[in-house]
């Protein structure tokens, strides 16, 4: 892949897999991308244009309107910019993440995007989480990845992260959502959520973020034969 590395992690919403993506990022020394957070975007972009997220002609027409950039600051974090706004924060409300789900099963967005992507992987050494990495946007990853956890354990776990960012929100409610996008996400047109062939499964139900991050970097040092950064471990 042009003398980079690529690793693709996929999987459900709140399967962690953000977290650990950028963690393992930044033990190795890659470059880490959200491409969730592309599409939080556009969602945001519809949701405040009153914009039926499910009409694709709609969403297309807004498209071109649309200036989006992934930045990281000096702390190595990525950062969302709609239109040159920071919208890092506001993307990951509860409401955002519905319509995330929706235009992200629309092909024209998925098509719009897909070239971005790639070229962020062309590059630089990155590690990719979304649903469709592995199996469309980078068929040909060094590494494949397909992070999952229990539908329950995943609520529990964004209502705490939405709790700590002071977002009011209940478990039924989170888990509702949560086996919503599984639903749009599973049975979508487009590049549905699938483990792509060669992927590596990893079921984090039953053990923590740390023993998560512990074996994500020893299919890592084990598969293509890299080290972490020292201290990073």
């Amino acid at each position: 892949m042009n003398g980079h590395i690529a690793i693709a992690i996929d999987g459900p919403s709140g399967a962690g897999k953000s977290s650990l993506a950028r963690r393992c990022a930044a033990a190795f020394g890659f470059v880490y991308v959200d491409t969730g957070a592309i599409y939080r975007t556009v969602g945001l972009a519809a949701l405040r244009r009153g914009i039926d997220r499910r009409d694709e002609e709609a969403v297309k027409a807004l498209l071109p309107e649309l200036v989006i950039e992934m930045r990281y600051n000096d702390a190595g974090e990525q950062r969302m910019f709609l239109n040159g706004e920071d919208v890092s924060a506001e993307i990951r409300l509860p409401e955002v993440s519905i319509c995330a789900s929706d235009v992200s099963a629309l092909p024209a967005v998925r098509a719009y995007l897909l070239e971005m992507q790639r070229k962020m992987a062309r590059e630089q050494d990155v590690i990719m989480d979304g649903r469709d990495i592995g199996t469309v946007v980078l068929p040909d990853a060094e590494l494949k990845i397909f992070l999952t956890a229990s539908a329950e354990a995943r609520a529990e776990r964004r209502l705490k992260e939405l709790q700590a960012k002071g977002v009011e929100a209940d478990f039924e409610e989170v888990l509702r959502d949560i086996r919503y996008r599984d639903e749009q996400d599973s049975s979508r047109a487009a590049a549905p959520l699938k483990a792509a062939e060669d992927a590596v499964p990893v079921d984090t139900t039953e053990i923590d973020f740390d023993a998560s991050f512990r074996l994500l970097c020893s299919i890592i040092r084990d598969r293509l034969g890299v080290s972490e950064r020292e201290g990073q471990a």
